[in-house]
């Protein structure tokens, strides 16, 4: 039975309850609540849904003002977080995290969205400015750095500039950009894995 179980974790790639210490958090950015549920500004939070599917584990803890979940990927012991805090203020659920556990920003790897990349395509980043994205502005000032590996997720441009932009992060995808958001999400579940094994050259060669 021992055997059995030892050979579903080589297979599934993750283990209900990880032993070790975690080595990397891996966040997604988003709003919480069904009104934001689909919307552009989620597609963070739909990366690490589709990493936890992948990986066969749950994201329900309630721990550091969000909803987490353990995974092993690539042997390393990963916490899984998706801040409640609301997006401007995602950086209080990072840096909680990164206290309890002592990790560092290199290894902290955060998905989000871009709205300057159509929906099939991404970008993978070592470190670097916001952007104008106040996720990643409120993590680089709770944190006091911008060296933390990211993952930008497009979701596509305003079709008119005279649409607020705060209306059109906030709308849903048309069903033909869904199809094209879904591809990307499973490559940005490569680079995920890519970058926690110490490949992040790999990732961005292959999907920038």
């Amino acid at each position: 039975m021992d055997n059995l179980a030892e050979l579903f974790k080589k297979i599934s790639g993750s283990s209900r309850e990880p032993a070790g210490a975690v080595e990397y958090i891996i966040v997604g950015l988003g709003n919480v609540g069904t009104d934001y549920e689909g919307t552009r500004h989620n597609a963070g939070f739909m990366a690490i849904d589709r990493l936890a599917r992948k990986y066969n584990t749950d994201i329900k803890k309630l721990k550091f003002k969000s909803l987490c979940g353990d995974v092993v990927i690539s042997g390393k012991r990963c916490l899984l977080v998706k801040p409640s805090t609301f997006m401007n203020l995602s950086g209080q659920a990072v840096v909680e995290a990164m206290e309890f556990y002592k990790i560092p920003t290199e290894n902290v790897i955060v998905l989000y969205d871009d709205i300057s990349l159509p929906p099939s395509k991404l970008r993978v980043r070592r470190k670097g400015s916001d952007g104008g994205h106040n996720g990643i502005k409120n993590i680089i000032y709770l944190t006091g750095k911008n060296d933390f590996p990211r993952v930008k997720i497009g979701v596509g441009e305003r079709p008119n500039p005279n649409i607020d932009l705060a209306d059109w992060v906030l709308s849903r995808f048309k069903k033909e950009e869904y199809e094209a958001l879904s591809e990307a999400l499973d490559k940005s579940v490569t680079c995920v894995e890519l970058i926690v094994d110490g490949k992040i050259d790999e990732a961005m060669n292959r999907f920038n």
